[in-house]
């Protein structure tokens, strides 16, 4: 049991990087500054960030060089609007802040607990639809029958952990049917990575997070280029396009839900559904049948890999 503070996280690299990456993406234009021809920088400087923050450019420079702890909540907000941060980028920010201070009391490791049987009831109840529940690593911790039809692939990947647990990271940067299952691979790994880099943000102790981002940044160049980009997702919807082993090509509406299921740990339950009247929707209704009627010549879904 863990005694006396916490130690605060040693996240000067990842300010640095934030928002210098966030800088360089604003030109003077967009921030309604005067233009010159003799600019050496290809977003803005320090001192107009400064500036349009209404801090002094020592005070800035210094926050950029990491040395964010005790700084306060207004500056924090001034900063967020001077770089025009979106709200997922100034929640990751001010997740960074709060990382950075000594917390006042311990907080335990987090565990990997399933979800209460009430969820898993919950999902199991939506039949004409894939659901299923992630942590913030992207760990699938429960799942419908539809869901475990619908991504086969990456629930028999050999990206799955030693338990048989599926983690939608390791499989879109380290399997190679990713690039084939996902018809928009290169969205997928940009989003990904940058569900990730929030969950840093947030946990910046958890161990197998940084086990996680260590293993891909070591095996994928592209994970690598995405991780450098500092991109930051929290919360995410939109149109899935699979191309299913079993039923083809299919384009999925999903929409992904906050589950409060603990205090500390993030939680997300994410809906993949089709549009009704749609090919997708008959599609989804034949992988709906074989789940339920197995006997009825369920094919075995598989992939190289």
């Amino acid at each position: 049991m863990a005694s006396g503070p916490d130690r605060p996280a040693d996240n000067r690299n990842e300010i640095r990087d934030f928002l210098a990456s966030r800088r360089a993406k604003i030109t003077p234009e967009q921030a309604g500054l005067p233009t010159s021809s003799r600019r050496r920088v290809p977003g803005l400087r320090r001192e107009e960030v400064a500036v349009l923050a209404g801090i002094s450019p020592e005070w800035y420079t210094r926050l950029e060089k990491g040395h964010i702890s005790g700084v306060s909540e207004d500056v924090l907000d001034a900063v967020a609007r001077a770089l025009q941060l979106d709200d997922d980028e100034r929640t990751y920010l001010f997740d960074l802040a709060r990382a950075a201070r000594p917390a006042r009391r311990a907080t335990t490791p987090r565990k990997n607990a399933g979800v209460p049987p009430r969820v898993q009831w919950l999902i199991d109840s939506m039949t004409m639809s894939a659901a299923f529940v992630r942590n913030g690593r992207l760990d699938i911790i429960a799942s419908n029958p539809l869901a475990r039809a619908l991504l086969a692939p990456v629930f028999d990947s050999a990206t799955a952990d030693r338990h048989g647990r599926a983690n939608f990271a390791r499989f879109t940067f380290l399997d190679p049917f990713a690039r084939h299952f996902y018809v928009d691979w290169n969205d997928s790994v940009v989003i990904t990575a940058a569900l990730l880099r929030a969950e840093a943000g947030r946990e910046p102790h958890d161990r197998e997070l940084r086990e996680l981002i260590g293993e891909l940044s070591t095996l994928s160049p592209e994970f690598r280029a995405r991780w450098a980009a500092h991109d930051v997702r929290i919360r995410h919807d939109g149109i899935k396009r699979l191309r299913h082993p079993d039923i083809g090509d299919v384009e999925l509406p999903y929409q992904s839900l906050d589950l409060p299921l603990s205090d500390r740990s993030v939680h997300n339950l994410t809906i993949y559904t089709a549009e009704p009247g749609t090919p997708h929707e008959d599609q989804l209704k034949v992988l709906a049948s074989w789940k339920a009627s197995p006997a009825s010549g369920e094919p075995t879904t598989h992939h190289p890999g």
